[in-house]
């Protein structure tokens, strides 16, 4: 279990990432890659990543174990940089200083050795045993070409396993942040922290997860910041090193159809300057009694043109307490902007 112990002035401080961040989701899908678990959501994506993948995932897989530890240096803390992206954290990651990069890939070793014992020392073939120790010793040197390897292995990575897919990473956290919004309007941080996954329990003045080891995080005054990730599963994640800013990497909530699915023949019903004045309603989110008001329609007309909108894939709707919110997808909101797409940030 996973402590984090969170003071007064900590509770103040609480926040919610404004984004996606790249680097967690690069890793987090790593490791969906390799898990077969959860096939309705992450199916087709495994299918049309592997195919894109041409050798980076055996370089990964020597600093991204399939369970247990990975090295904190892949995920550089970016809160408040700007500008904000994939490339500034790649910059980020090169500028690691080596003794760090080694004292990490130590304790990873450390929890692979200990993963062997607990297992057996079957199961894995000669060339990859050979690479998964010859990159982390290479690395550990310090020199800049291993680091470049792996940091050119991470953007090709990124660009056939995240990239293509990011309107739907941002669109799922967008609506998890505007229901965590929703519980911080109407119950302060206590009631925001309250409303977390099932796997995260609020009681107060610790916040308890479900995680693989047993763990206190002491905040010391740092406050939270609440990361929502589209690839995070099962449990939470957060930095091994105490000393780095505070993040909480929880799962958004997926609603079990297909996230990558394209829009299916539901878009012709759309036609209507109802329908057009619902989806305006809609806009950075409301639950279904506000968006008959907005809209001036009943409120079983509004769950019927939501239903419609959700279909067609231009509205994602969550649970929030006893009410339901809506939020529009990046096809919903690119068809309000008149096509203009979402840019990664």
């Amino acid at each position: 279990m996973l402590r984090i112990h969170v003071s007064r002035l900590d509770l103040s401080r609480v926040r919610m990432a404004t984004r996606p961040d790249a680097m967690w989701e690069t890793i987090l899908s790593f490791h969906r890659l390799r898990d077969r678990r959860a096939s309705t959501v992450f199916g087709k994506w495994r299918t049309e990543t592997r195919a894109r993948l041409n050798g980076e995932a055996q370089l990964l897989a020597a600093v991204v174990p399939p369970r247990g530890y990975f090295p904190d240096f892949l995920t550089p803390s970016q809160e408040g940089a700007e500008p904000f992206g994939l490339d500034v954290v790649m910059e980020a990651l090169r500028d690691t200083p080596a003794d760090r990069i080694r004292h990490e890939l130590d304790l990873m070793a450390a929890g692979r050795r200990r993963q062997r014992g607990m297992r057996g020392t079957g199961g894995q073939d000669a060339g990859a045993g050979r690479l998964t120790a010859a990159l982390p010793a290479a690395l550990s040197e310090g020199r800049a070409e291993p680091l470049g390897r792996l940091i050119g292995a991470l953007r090709s990575y990124h660009d056939a396993a995240v990239e293509p897919y990011w309107p739907h990473i941002r669109a799922s956290i967008e609506a998890d942040r505007a229901v965590r919004g929703r519980a911080l309007l109407d119950g302060g941080a206590d009631g925001l922290l309250a409303t977390l996954p099932p796997m995260i329990r609020w009681r107060a003045p610790v916040l308890e997860a479900d995680y693989p080891v047993d763990r206190d995080l002491y905040l010391d005054g740092r406050g939270l910041l609440l990361q929502p990730s589209f690839f995070c599963r099962g449990t939470p994640v957060v930095y091994r090193d105490p000393s780095l800013p505070p993040v909480l990497v929880y799962p958004v909530t997926h609603t079990g159809a297909p996230e990558f699915a394209e829009p299916g023949p539901w878009l012709g019903r759309l036609v209507g300057h109802t329908r057009s004045a619902v989806l305006q309603a809609i806009g950075n989110g409301c639950t279904t009694s506000e968006l008959a008001r907005r809209a001036g329609v009943s409120l079983a007309s509004a769950s019927q043109h939501a239903s419609v909108l959700r279909e067609a894939g231009l509205v994602l709707t969550l649970r929030h307490g006893s009410s339901v919110l809506h939020t529009l997808t990046p096809l919903g909101g690119s068809l309000l902007r008149g096509g203009a797409p979402l840019a990664m940030s």
